[in-house]
C-alpha cells in the first residue's frame, strides 16, 4: 500500500521530486524575504530610535511613518 503511494505507477519519482523542488524553492524564498525584512527593520530602528521629542513628533505626523505603523503593533517612537 505504501509502496504504491510512493511509486505511483512509475510516476512517483517525478511527482515527489517536483514536491521537493517546490518546497525547497518556497523555503528559500521565505528565508530570503525574512532576512531582507530584518535588515530593513534594523535600518529603521537605527534611524529613528534615538530622536528627541520634537523630531519624534514631526515624524509621527508624516504619512510614511503612519503607513509603516499600520503593519506593526509596536512603536518605539
Amino acid at each position: 500500500m505504501i509502496n504504491e503511494l510512493i511509486n505511483m505507477n512509475g510516476y512517483g519519482i517525478y511527482v515527489w521530486s517536483s514536491f521537493i523542488f517546490t518546497f525547497s524553492c518556497f523555503a528559500g524564498l521565505y528565508l530570503i524575504i525574512k532576512s531582507q525584512l530584518e535588515k530593513e527593520q534594523n535600518k529603521f530602528r537605527l534611524k529613528y530610535s534615538d530622536l528627541d521629542v520634537a523630531k519624534s513628533e514631526t515624524i509621527k505626523r508624516q504619512s510614511t511613518y503612519r503607513e509603516i505603523l499600520a503593519f506593526t503593533n509596536i512603536s518605539k517612537i
